[in-house]
C-alpha cells in the first residue's frame, strides 16, 4: 500500500460494514470479487467503503515482523536480509559491504495523510507485535508486506484475530499481487495500488487534500568495513517520493505494475514548485542538503526536473540528489543541465547486452556511465542474470559485459516474473511458471533460483551464476564504498572551480571526506588486498590521485585513519564468518491524536520521536 495524486473522480457510495463481522462480504459488487474472502480492492479504481467509526477509528500500521536475515519457519530467510544493498547489490563484499536498513516509506507516508489516531511500528520482532496487539485496543490494522513475506502475513492475521477479533485488518504493498493471498490469509481487505487515498476514503476523511509529505531520512544504521558511519546533520539523505510508477513499463517490474503499469504513473506533486517547497522544508527540518529521490524515473517528468532546476539556481541550492532513471531518459538532458541540477548518483537498468527494452534502444551505456562518472556522478548500474537468451556458454560474456561498466555498485537479479506483472501473465499463460500457486513465495526473491521453467538454464545452475557475477564484480573492480571516492574525486577535480559558486560548493561538500575518511579506507583496503594485485593496484592509484589533489593532509591521516580501520575489517571479517547477522531497529511512532489516546505501557519499546508532516503545500492536482 502506497500513495495516490490521482483523485477519485466517481460519486462515493458508503458501504457500511460492522466491525463485529468481518466476514461479510457484498456479492457482485466489482470491486470485492472474492466471496467467502477479503475484499480486493484496486485503490484507484472501484466504489469506496466506509469504516463505521470513521475517522474515530484508531488505526495500527505495521510492517512483518523480524528477525529477517535468518531462516525460520514463517518464511524468513538469511539469504534475503532487510538490507537492499547487502542483499542485491553488496551481497559478496564482506566487510566491505554496505550495511543499512531503510524504514517502511509506504506506511509512513498513509499515517501522515491520516487524521485518525495513527500508531507506526516498523520492524517488531514477534514478541513486540503481540505485546502492542493485545494490550492496546485498535479499530483497523493495516500491514504492509512484499510477496516472500506471506507466512509472517498469515501469523500476523492469525494472532490479530486472536487478540483484537473486531478489529478490521487491511493488507497492501506487492503482496496484495498475489493471486493466492486471499486463500492464504484470514484478512477483511486487500489492497493493491496505493494506500493512501484508499485510507482516507475508508476512514471518511476528504481524499482530495494535498499529500503531506512525512519527514524520513533515507537510510538507518548505515555501516561498511566493520565501523557505524556517521548520522549527524548533513551526513544522510534525507527520502523525497515526488511520484509513483513508472510509464515505462519493463514486462518484469513490479512496481510499474503496482501502480498502473506501462503508460501510468501516480505523481504527488506535479510541478517544480511543489517539490522545491517540500524539499525546503525537509532541509529545514532535518538540517540535510541531499535527497534519495525516491521515483521509478525522476527525470523522465521532464518539466518539473527543469523548474526545480530553475528554483534551485534562484535560491542558490547546492543540494545533491540521487535518483532512478532509464538510460535514454538522462542521455535527453544535457551534462550541464544533470550537473547544475545536483544529479549526484544515479541508479540505472543495464539490463543485459543486446537488452530488448525500449529504454536502452539506441545506448551505449558503456559509454554514458564513463561521462556521467567523469563529471563526479556516481552510478548504480543493475543487470538481470537469466535473459531469455543466456545459456551456460554465454553466461559469462553477459556477466563480464556487465562488470566492465565498472559502475561505483552494481546490483544483480535473477530473471523473476512477479505476479501482477505482464512476464508473470506471459509466463502463466505458457506454462512456464513453476509455481503458479506462489506457494514457495518465500524464495522468489530474485536473489535464489527461478520460479520458471528456462529454456537454456535447467537444474539450478542460476544460483551459482548469480554469485559468479556478484564475486566477479568485486574481484574486478573491487569494493563499492571505495570506488565512489574515485568518481568522487574526479568530480571534485573537473568543478572545484566552477564560476558558479552554488556548483562549486555542492562539489566541495561532497569532498569533504575524501583526504580523511577515503584515505584512510583505501589505504587500509589495500593493505587488505595486498594478495589481489589487480584490486590492490586500483587502490592504489587512486590514493596516489588523492595525495595528489589533497596533499599533504591526506599523506598524513592516511595511515593513521586506515591502521584504525585495516583492524575494524578484520574484526568485521570475524564476525561475519561466524554467522552473524544484521538487523533493524523497532520503530514506534506516534502521530498527534494518538498521543493524546494511548496509555504508555512500560514493558513498550519507547516511542520514537513523532516529526509532523509537512504542511499542506500544495494545492491537489486536477483530475
Amino acid at each position: 500500500m502506497v500513495l495516490n495524486k490521482k483523485q477519485h473522480d466517481t460519486p462515493a457510495r458508503t458501504v457500511t460494514l460492522p466491525v463485529s463481522q468481518p466476514s461479510q462480504r457484498l456479492p457482485g459488487d466489482p470491486e470485492f470479487p472474492t466471496p467467502g474472502g477479503p475484499m480486493i480492492h484496486s485503490a484507484n479504481t472501484g466504489q469506496p467503503i466506509t469504516h463505521p467509526l470513521g475517522s474515530k477509528a484508531r488505526v495500527l500500521l505495521c510492517s512483518v515482523f523480524g528477525p529477517y536475515a535468518q531462516n525460520d519457519e514463517y518464511g524468513s530467510r538469511s539469504i534475503n536480509p532487510m538490507e537492499l544493498y547487502h542483499n542485491q547489490v553488496t551481497r559478496t563484499h564482506g566487510p566491505f559491504s554496505l550495511r543499512m536498513f531503510h524504514r517502511s516509506w509506504g506506511l509512513m507516508l498513509i499515517q501522515a495523510n491520516l487524521s485518525a489516531s495513527c500508531t507506526l511500528l516498523d520492524f517488531p520482532v514477534l514478541k513486540r507485535f503481540i505485546e502492542e496487539i493485545s494490550t492496546e485496543k485498535y479499530d483497523v490494522i493495516g500491514i504492509g508486506a512484499i510477496m516472500p513475506n506471506v507466512g509472517k502475513v498469515q501469523e500476523m492475521c492469525r494472532l490479530i484475530r486472536l487478540h483484537q477479533p473486531n478489529a478490521t485488518i487491511v493488507i497492501g504493498g506487492h503482496i496484495a499481487n498475489m493471486p493466492t493471498l486471499p486463500k492464504r490469509i484470514d484478512a477483511d481487505h486487500i489492497v493493491r495500488g496505493e494506500g493512501v487515498r484508499w485510507f482516507q476514503r475508508f476512514l471518511g476523511e476528504p481524499d482530495d487534500r494535498p499529500f503531506r509529505h512525512p519527514m524520513i531520512m533515507s537510510g538507518i544504521g548505515a555501516r561498511t568495513m566493520g565501523v557505524t558511519l556517521s548520522e549527524k546533520p548533513g551526513d544522510v539523505a534525507a527520502t523525497l517520493i515526488p511520484s509513483v510508477g513508472c510509464p515505462i513499463g519493463c514486462n518484469f517490474c513490479s512496481t510499474s505494475a503496482m501502480f498502473g503499469g506501462k503508460g501510468r504513473f501516480i505523481n504527488f506533486y506535479e510541478t517544480g514548485d511543489e517539490l522545491f517547497e517540500v524539499m525546503l522544508e525537509l532541509e529545514r527540518t532535518l538540517k540535510i542538503n541531499s535527497f534519495f529521490v525516491m521515483d521509478e524515473n525522476f527525470l523522465l517528468h521532464r518539466k518539473r526536473a527543469l523548474r526545480l532546476l530553475e528554483l534551485m539556481e534562484e535560491h542558490n541550492k547546492s543540494w545533491a540528489l540521487y535518483v532512478f532513471s532509464s538510460a535514454n531518459v538522462l542521455k535527453s538532458y544535457s551534462i550541464e543541465q544533470l550537473v547544475a541540477l545536483g544529479i549526484s548518483w544515479v541508479w540505472m537498468g543495464l539490463e543485459g547486452k543486446s537488452s530488448k527494452y525500449a529504454k536502452l534502444s539506441g545506448t551505449d551505456t558503456l559509454e554514458l556511465v564513463k561521462m556521467l562518472q567523469s563529471h563526479g556522478v556516481r552510478v548504480l548500474g543493475s543487470t538481470i542474470i537469466g535473459m531469455e537468451e543466456h545459456t551456460p556458454d554465454n553466461i559469462d560474456i553477459a556477466i563480464d559485459y556487465a562488470v566492465s561498466h565498472d559502475t561505483e555498485f552494481h546490483q544483480f537479479m535473477l530473471y523473476t516474473p512477479i505476479p501482477g506483472t505482464p512476464l508473470w501473465e506471459e509466463m502463466r499463460n505458457s506454462g512456464a511458471l513453476t509455481d503458479p500457486q506462489s506457494r514457495e513465495a518465500c524464495d522468489s526473491h530474485g536473489q535464489l533460483r527461478f520460479n520458471f521453467t528456462h529454456p537454456n538454464l535447467k537444474d539450478g545452475v542460476e544460483t551459482e551464476m548469480l554469485v559468479r557475477a556478484f564475486t566477479r564484480d568485486f574481484d574486478v573492480n573491487g569494493p563499492s564504498v571505495l570506488r565512489v571516492a574515485r568518481t568522487t574525486l574526479a568530480g571534485y577535480k573537473r568543478y572545484r572551480k566552477h564560476p558558479d559558486l552554488r556548483i562549486r560548493k555542492r562539489f566541495q561538500q561532497e569532498a569533504a571526506d575524501l583526504a580523511s575518511v577515503y584515505a584512510g579506507g583505501i589505504w587500509a583496503a589495500r593493505r587488505w588486498f595486498a594478495d589481489q594485485p589487480q584490486v590492490r593496484d586500483r587502490l592504489a592509484g587512486v590514493l596516489n590521485d588523492l595525495y595528489k589533489v589533497c596533499g599533504l593532509k591526506s599523506r598524513l591521516l592516511a595511515p593513521l585513519i586506515g591502521r584504525y580501520l585495516y583492524s575494524k575489517i578484520k574484526q568485521e571479517d570475524t564476525r561475519l564468518k561466524t554467522g552473524w547477522t544484521y538487523e533493524p531497529p523497532t520503530f514506534y511512532e506516534l502521530n498527534e491524536l494518538a498521543r493524546k489516546t494511548h496509555d504508555p505501557i512500560q514493558s513498550k519499546s519507547p516511542a520514537g520521536q513523532w516529526i509532523p508532516p509537512l504542511p499542506t503545500l500544495a494545492q491537489p492536482a486536477a483530475t
